[in-house]
């Protein structure tokens, strides 16, 4: 039956010619034929396969007639796991690593795995397929000659809006993940501190009910709230456009020349933010951290 569970052998087996490899394989983000030829082979041809969710991955295998074993390999049990399966690939067992949906370590455990294996000179091979990130980038019509993964943004709006607001001057395309559930607030946060930038909210990739919602920012927030979207979210916004990134960086320039003080009652008034968080920014556009940025402004006064 496919996606047995893994048992480990009472003796070690030989050991294979060259030693074990590690496969990282990805698999489909929602449509089960989103996978390569080169990937079913592989899986089918390990020792073993290492998965977040052994349902997920069982579906995946039956799909196909693979009856590999699997491993349980998550973040709560990757830290314990890891030296098993390091123990089996340095007997020369050969196994797969994969996720849930998507290219392996990518907002998803393996990394710990991947390096510990690494540093031990097993073989680390990619068997690359789907992304998240890729889909959602090509099928937005943003530009995506340059972009920036960023993950996910924190769950905590005070940590997520620090997030936000240390991507204000970037100038390429952004890529987030975000729960579905948090959509809402993390657009709303993403208006307010990025600005109007185009973007692209992508819903169930490859899947039955894919959507693409495109606007600002402040469209897409707008939009956003009166709804409670469900399923797997790529977020891609555009970089800012022209004039707007000209008006910034003219901003910064200009405020260069002001007493740290006054730049700090500047963003007050200017942008209703507190006073934490514009001692924070008028740091951040000096160069100098908080506790430095606190320490002139005592001096100042």
């Amino acid at each position: 039956m496919a996606g047995r569970k893994f048992n480990p052998p009472s003796a070690p087996p030989v050991p294979a010619a060259g030693g074990g490899s590690l496969y990282l394989v990805a698999t489909p983000i929602g449509n089960l034929e989103d996978i390569t030829l080169r990937a079913l082979r592989i899986l089918r041809e390990v020792r073993w396969i290492a998965c977040e969710d052994t349902r997920r991955t069982t579906s995946l295998l039956q799909r196909h007639g693979i009856e590999s074993p699997l491993i349980s390999y998550h973040e709560h049990n990757e830290r314990q796991r890891t030296p098993e399966l390091l123990a089996a690939l340095e007997r020369g067992e050969s196994g797969a690593l994969v996720t849930d949906a998507g290219t392996p370590l990518v907002s998803d455990p393996g990394f710990r795995l991947v390096s510990a294996a690494i540093a031990h000179g097993i073989r680390v091979v990619p068997v690359p397929g789907c992304s998240a990130v890729l889909a959602a980038l090509a099928a937005s019509g943003l530009p995506c000659d340059e972009f920036l993964f960023a993950g996910f943004l924190p769950a905590r709006s005070a940590e997520r809006r620090r997030a936000l607001d240390r991507l204000r001057t970037e100038p390429r395309t952004i890529v987030l993940f975000e729960a579905p559930h948090r959509l809402a607030a993390s657009l709303a946060d993403a208006a307010e501190i990025l600005g109007p930038r185009p973007a692209v909210v992508g819903r169930e990739i490859t899947k039955i009910f894919e959507e693409f919602r495109r606007g600002t920012l402040v469209e897409l927030a707008e939009s956003i709230r009166s709804i409670k979207p469900r399923g797997e979210i790529t977020l891609v916004i555009g970089p800012p456009a022209q004039e707007t990134a000209e008006s910034v960086s003219c901003s910064t320039r200009e405020s260069a020349g002001l007493p740290l003080s006054a730049r700090v009652a500047q963003l007050i008034e200017s942008e209703g933010i507190s006073r934490n968080a514009a001692l924070k920014r008028a740091a951040r556009e000096r160069g100098i951290t908080r506790r430095v940025a606190y320490r002139r402004l005592l001096e100042e006064r």
